[in-house]
């Protein structure tokens, strides 16, 4: 039998995943981190009680909906949340009632420019209720009157968050965050998830001189509580990190900087994709929608970046019922997963080393260079030998050392690694 990819495991994931219907709060999220948490272990849930103080935001009501529906006279359902869950607005309270066509329609949420499409609409810190729906069948509703109900709870409960730390022989961190707080849709919601499981599963098994956070949280609402309850020992430890988020889907990579682009993260990034997609689309901070807000706002000033294929907000599908598992592939997610694995490969190396030898060091004698000379040169190793030696005076880095002679830097850590051995290289502490 043929062995399953990643990207062919992950995209499975995502189908049991699809249905659940998420939001900030409620059985949606936990069904969904119990999910992930069997496939990691050691993955711990935090419930945080609502009213939670976190900076300046307060952790809302927990909802939870069971079921919704508009409905003619004659009982036919005309929007059912039974048919997908982004009929309706995210945390609308509960309703049953006969409303007129204007009073519907006051309530209804389409896209006249996507008319197939199914809106994604929330109201988490103002009460309400609402549906969204498809143009075309909204503009097909009918006269009216309808009767509504929306079947759902709104009250004191808990927002569930998750978190994973696997320690390496070194303190310093990598942050990798992704959120869990959608209802079905594919690209924008289940990507991220997957892939920092994927990553993470992949982590569990290799040799690490890093340590790794994972961090599975709402958007927006659970990075703020996460980091008002560990951000002094993050800014001492965490050295680059990652937000997941739309990686599933095929089309051009995508460049979100963090707030002054200089971090280890934008330069490893940056360095990847040059490298290997230089097809990518470079935004600017100002583009930035997910929770790097948080990790680069002042005062939190952490090295976490975007990391994205379609970014949110640019691609047709984002934030409608059309984002769904025809928008990924398994080769999507395999090409994200083989990215952020070259990524984490070299921050992980991402060194300073000096040469120890005054002019170049004699490398016949140590098996890296040929004992015969040829008009056409030397072969692709030895040229990368001589170029990163060139420029190891140790106040270059590997990606910088790696940019200036034109090589990925994935290839120029093994050769490092054979440099350091030969005693050719010292690391500068």
């Amino acid at each position: 039998m043929d062995a399953v990819s990643p990207g062919q495991e992950m995209y499975r994931w995502m189908a049991d995943l699809f249905p659940i219907c998420r939001s900030l709060t409620g059985d949606g999220v936990r069904e969904t981190l119990h999910y992930l948490g069997d496939l990691l272990p050691g993955l711990r849930l935090h419930e945080v009680p609502s009213g939670t103080q976190c900076f300046d935001w307060t952790v809302p009501d927990e909802w939870n909906i069971r079921d919704a529906w508009v409905a003619d006279m004659q009982g036919n359902r005309l929007i059912d949340f039974k048919a997908s869950n982004l009929h309706v607005v995210g945390y609308s309270e509960p309703v049953d009632t006969v409303v007129t066509r204007e009073e519907l329609d006051a309530r209804l949420y389409s896209l006249p420019e996507q008319p197939d499409a199914i809106p994604y609409v929330t109201s988490y810190y103002k009460r309400t209720w609402g549906f969204c729906i498809a143009h075309d069948k909204r503009e097909a509703l009918g006269p009216g009157p309808f009767r509504v109900v929306i079947d759902s709870t709104l009250a004191p409960g808990h927002m569930t968050c998750a978190d994973l730390f696997l320690p390496g022989r070194s303190e310093k961190t990598v942050v990798l965050s992704t959120y869990v707080c959608h209802p079905s849709m594919a690209n924008n919601e289940l990507s991220g998830p997957v892939l920092q499981t994927a990553m993470a599963r992949h982590l569990m098994q290799r040799d690490r001189e890093l340590s790794y956070l994972l961090v599975f949280v709402p958007e927006t609402i659970g990075t703020i509580w996460y980091l008002s309850r560990h951000l002094a020992e993050m800014q001492r430890n965490v050295v680059a990190g990652f937000v997941l988020s739309c990686t599933g889907d095929d089309r051009a990579w995508s460049y979100l900087p963090s707030r002054h682009g200089n971090t280890l993260s934008d330069r490893a990034l940056l360095h990847v994709l040059g490298a290997y997609h230089p097809d990518f689309k470079r935004y600017t901070f100002l583009d930035r929608a997910s929770d790097e807000r948080q990790y680069n706002s002042p005062g939190v000033d952490l090295p976490i970046i975007p990391f994205a294929r379609s970014l949110y907000r640019h691609y047709p599908e984002y934030h409608t019922s059309l984002d769904d598992l025809s928008v990924v592939s398994a080769a999507g997610l395999d090409n994200s997963f083989t990215t952020l694995a070259r990524c984490l490969d070299i921050i992980e190396n991402n060194r300073a080393w000096r040469t120890t030898c005054l002019c170049e060091p004699q490398l016949g004698k140590r098996g890296l260079y040929p004992t015969t000379s040829m008009k056409n040169g030397y072969c692709n190793k030895v040229n990368i030998i001589i170029d990163y030696l060139a420029y190891a005076d140790g106040t270059l880095d590997l990606v910088q050392i790696a940019d200036r002679i034109g090589v990925p830097a994935d290839e120029c850590i093994p050769v490092v690694r054979e440099l350091v051995a030969a005693g050719v290289l010292a690391l500068v502490e």
